[in-house]
């Protein structure tokens, strides 16, 4: 009889089911955004849809609702978060997109001037 492994769950997905603890911000049924554990500006929220999308390579026209939700929380998650000069939102796809959890995520960066070219 073979046996049949179960993928093993994203961090991401161990965070909205409430396996790993986060320092939540924002949720709804269809996403959830938690300050990042490494930030890399003094504020830095990811913003996860609760579907797992393992990378923006992966969505397909079914996807278009989520996207464009997720989309339309980042002007309330940086008001809430008094992000009133200006930010940065970012999508890495893939290992040399600089990707690190295959889990479509949304990146939102604040909090002081960022440069250009980011990397």
């Amino acid at each position: 009889m073979a046996v049949v492994r179960m993928p093993e769950k994203t961090i991401f997905e161990r965070i909205i089911s409430r396996e790993i603890p986060a320092k939540i911000v924002f949720e709804d049924d269809h996403c959830l955004a938690f300050h990042d554990a490494h930030p890399q500006a003094p504020v830095h929220v990811l913003l996860i849809p609760r579907k797992p999308i393992p990378s923006l390579e992966d969505v397909v026209s079914d996807d278009a609702e989520v996207l464009g939700h997720l989309l339309s929380v980042v002007p309330q998650l940086t008001k809430m978060l008094s992000l009133t000069g200006g930010y940065r939102v970012v999508i890495n796809c893939g290992q040399n997109g600089g990707q690190t959890v295959d889990h479509l995520h949304l990146h939102v960066l604040g909090g002081r001037p960022l440069s250009w070219p980011p990397g």
